[in-house]
């Protein structure tokens, strides 16, 4: 299947993406480029997460011709504030903690630059976590990796497995890459 697509870049490093690719059996390089993550005030939250995406795009505008070039851009929301990657692992605590028994949405804006078009979207899933204890915290923060995630956590670990009592919406949106989508999209380009 994955023959009927332009070649592809895949512009993130995230290992987690880059499986989501693999297994959706999408052949791709990695290209990285260093790009600003800043955003103006006064977006929503889908807003921001488009907003860096579309950024993330842009940077290749110059170097690809006949390549579709994925970027994406993945927040983590609670009550409207937004969840970034910690920045030690006591934010990684406090964020944990404020996600412990509670719901919050994970949004990924991907981008599909083509032939000088940037094409956008997202996803929002809702995720619930059940009360975890400081024990369970600091277990995961031992053990997990938290730091290099959006809202301190990944689904597919320790913690996604005993914590998250259900999610509405889709599972690899919240890992980083909504792959039903992201497919769709990939086809009604070609």
């Amino acid at each position: 299947m994955n023959n009927q697509f332009p070649p592809i870049i895949l512009a993130s490093k995230s290992p987690r993406r880059q499986e989501l690719l693999k297994l959706m059996g999408i052949d791709f390089r990695v290209v990285l480029k260093e790009v600003d993550e800043s955003f103006p005030d006064g977006l929503e939250p889908h807003e921001i997460a488009l907003y860096i995406s579309e950024k993330k795009a842009k940077a290749f505008d110059e170097m690809v011709i006949d390549e579709i070039v994925i970027t994406a851009d993945t927040i983590v929301v609670i009550d409207g504030k937004i969840l970034g990657k910690p920045e030690s692992e006591e934010n990684a605590f406090e964020i944990l903690t404020t996600l412990s028994g509670n719901m919050h949405q994970v949004i990924t804006a991907v981008s599909l630059l083509k032939n000088g078009q940037i094409h956008s979207f997202y996803e929002i899933s809702e995720v619930f976590f059940k009360p975890i204890t400081e024990e369970q915290i600091r277990y995961y923060i031992k053990t997990g990796n938290p730091m290099d995630k959006a809202g301190a956590y990944g689904i597919q670990e320790w913690i996604g497995l005993v914590a998250i009592e259900k999610i509405n919406g889709s599972y690899t949106n919240v890992v980083g890459l909504p792959t039903h989508r992201l497919y769709q999209e990939l086809c009604s380009l070609i």
